[in-house]
């Protein structure tokens, strides 16, 4: 049995213990609101009712078990619905630290991935459905949507650039673009206005619009120090053609080597470099006056680059575009939280347009019902004609056709806003039914404003407008950095070394007095030697480099000036597009509003004409064919109706979206989506 198999079994028998237990006939209450107005047992009023807001009933209480008793059906199914629940924890990845050096040589780990719904999402179902409001769809929104979860990621990524980048690296830069892959959003808005505006994917890689001369300029060093040993054993045996030079036909030597080297450069360009090398030879040559020989020597040398590649501003140029893409990084979050949330709120519209349509269906089908039956009664008394009764089934059989659309496009819906609330997907609430609580959002001061209001909202509220800032000004900076490039290569460098030898003296030595030596005979004293300016090597000295045609740093110099004003003309077109997103949106919003105000006229005389229709045919002046002719007329205008208010709420999103107040009018904290819980409620 298939795991989709056993949860749809589970599901049925857990339907079936509800509809037979005491609590599900005595509380019929706390029902869906659709479901009652079922065709089965109510009759269509002459004047369809006011659709009022749903209200999530309380939550039931209910008696613990005893703890040897065996877990019921409806149990273990609560008990599978809790599994997809996990304790909610912040999001929280930070750079790794530590004092033990040995830390910097081993791999870091990463918290695993956190993929349990939030327990928020669990305290909205009641009695087998989700009651949620739209403040409660973002807030879910904030807690799991996995667009925002992907893109938490992007802060620690930045911080290794940081690092990186202290370190004397390149940046290899954060994707930092804007994800929408959350189903529904700005293709549900039949009103809304041009949807988000680009510029977000800009803002990835190393954080500037063309990456091909960004970062360049002179060679960066390597801000890490290094420190490389190397020692070897050499055994040497040579046949010797001239005796006379070693004293011996086979000279045998041994040799034992060590060296040291350590290089470290700063941020101004200045590099050090220090070698220590020590030996140790042995031979069997009567010519050594020592046997063993030892030799030390140490060696630093400082050197200081005057053209290319001097100053903080050529060498930390890496470190400048690493804390510029960090700052990019917390902008284009903010634009990332503002279409998560415009999307979720757009979702929730669609399926409260999905709801309403719904329940409207259903009256129109209660009220062929209902027509049919009366008919019917009719024909028996041979009042009316047959052709009635089968007008009246061709009704009935188009509103259960339109019904069954409605209910497919409502289903639809639920998934689409449980595919963007939830981290992964959980069996249980697959098949439940979500009922919106907000049918009408509340006013939105957008509306009302002047259009230079809304311009001068956008141009301080949207993050883009930084992003595109900073962006220039990186531009800029490149400018500056890369002419270092085009500078010949001077250096200036000191240098400084002191030797030392010992060895005690050679008892096979045949050299007569030449034997003799002063030379100390331990390592301490020798070693003692090199720093005490007894065999000092000293040198001041400079390299000049010039490249006498220079034409690749030429080349990349122009191109980045090039580059740079194409950046300014993208910033302008940026620019313009803000503006003319936010006059889009209001147009749109106009326009919603005009339909609204249509509709709603539309459908006021509909219901007049449906109100004098069914006065007339109970005069008998109508049939009850132009009866159900003007309650599908109704019906149309309704859902017309229905559409053009959802279509109104999508165009307030949007223009919200355009002048960057989404967050601000939906009291959504930054921090609270940085930390995946919300604290501050929406």
């Amino acid at each position: 049995m298939t795991g989709s198999s056993r949860h749809q079994r589970l599901s049925a028998l857990v339907l079936c213990s509800l509809m037979v237990s005491p609590g599900f006939a005595q509380n019929p209450a706390q029902t869906a609101p659709a479901a009652q107005n079922s065709p089965a047992d109510q009759t269509a009023p002459a004047t369809p009712p006011p659709q009022a807001t749903p209200e999530a009933p309380a939550p039931n209480t209910v008696p613990a078990a005893p703890p040897a008793a065996t877990p019921t059906i409806a149990q273990q199914a609560q008990q599978l619905q809790l599994q997809s629940i996990g304790p909610q924890q912040p999001f929280q990845v930070v750079m790794p630290r530590s004092r033990n050096p040995l830390a910097a040589y081993r791999p870091s780990g990463v918290p695993a991935l956190n993929l349990f719904n939030s327990p928020r999402l669990q305290n909205l179902i009641r009695d087998g459905k989700l009651y949620i409001s739209l403040r409660d769809a973002i807030a879910l929104a904030l807690e799991n949507n996995l667009d925002l979860a992907y893109f938490r990621y992007n802060f620690p990524i930045a911080q290794t650039d940081i690092l990186r980048t202290a370190a004397g690296s390149p940046a290899n830069g954060v994707n930092a673009s804007v994800v929408q892959s959350t189903q529904g959003g700005f293709g549900g808005s039949s009103g809304g206005g041009g949807g988000s505006s680009g510029g977000s994917s800009a803002a990835a890689g190393a954080g500037g619009i063309v990456t091909s001369t960004l970062g360049e300029g002179a060679v960066v060093p390597s801000f890490d120090p290094y420190l490389t040993f190397k020692g070897y054993v050499d055994h040497t045996v040579v046949q010797e053609a001239n005796q006379f030079l070693v004293g011996t036909p086979t000279l045998r030597t041994n040799t034992i080597q060590g060296q040291a080297n350590f290089s470290e450069s700063f941020p101004l360009g200045t590099n050090i470099y220090a070698q220590y090398l020590g030996q140790r030879i042995t031979s069997n040559s009567p010519y050594n006056a020592i046997n063993p020989e030892l030799y030390s020597n140490f060696a630093v040398q400082i050197t200081q680059p005057f053209l290319a590649g001097f100053g903080l501003s050529s060498n930390e140029r890496y470190i400048r575009i690493a804390k510029r893409n960090a700052q990019i990084t917390d902008l284009v979050f903010r634009q990332q939280v503002i279409t998560t949330v415009t999307q979720v709120e757009n979702i929730y519209w669609d399926l409260v347009n999905a709801y309403q349509d719904e329940q409207i269906k259903e009256r129109s089908l209660g009220f062929a019902n209902q027509t049919l039956t009366d008919d019917q009664k009719q024909l028996e008394l041979k009042a009316i004609p047959a052709m009635q009764v089968m007008t009246d089934q061709s009704a009935v059989a188009t509103a259960e056709g339109n019904l069954t659309v409605a209910r497919a496009s409502l289903r639809l819906n639920e998934l689409l806003i449980k595919n963007a609330l939830t981290k992964t997907d959980d069996p249980t609430i697959d098949e439940m039914p979500v009922i919106p609580l907000d049918l009408r959002g509340a006013p939105d001061p957008n509306a009302a404003k002047a259009i230079d209001d809304l311009i001068a909202s956008a141009e301080k509220n949207r993050p883009e407008v930084a992003i595109y800032q900073m962006q220039a000004d990186v531009q800029k900076q490149a400018l500056k950095d890369i002419n270092s490039e085009l500078l010949p290569t001077l250096n200036m460098y000191g240098y400084y070394a002191g030797a030392g030898t010992a060895g005690p003296a050679n008892p096979y030595c045949n050299l007569g007095a030449e034997c003799a030596t002063t030379l100390p005979t331990g390592f301490p004293q020798m070693f003692q030697n090199i720093f005490n300016y007894s065999s000092p090597e000293y040198q001041v000295g400079m390299t000049l480099s010039i490249n006498l045609r220079n034409r690749q740093n030429k080349a990349d110099q122009f191109r980045a000036v090039l580059a740079y004003r194409q950046s300014q003309i993208t910033y302008e077109q940026q620019t313009k597009g803000i503006r003319f997103d936010v006059r889009n949106s209001q147009f749109a919003l106009e326009q919603a509003q005009a339909r609204v105000d249509a509709s709603q006229k539309a459908r006021d005389l509909a219901q007049r004409t449906f109100d004098i229709t069914k006065q007339e045919q109970q005069l008998g002046a109508k049939s009850s064919s132009d009866t159900l002719a003007a309650s599908s007329a109704l019906a149309i205008a309704e859902s017309a109706l229905d559409a053009a208010q959802t279509n109104y709420e999508k165009a307030k999103v949007d223009i919200d979206r355009a002048t960057g107040d989404t967050l601000v009018r939906m009291n959504v904290s930054i921090d609270d989506a940085r930390s995946g819980i919300v604290t501050h409620g929406p």
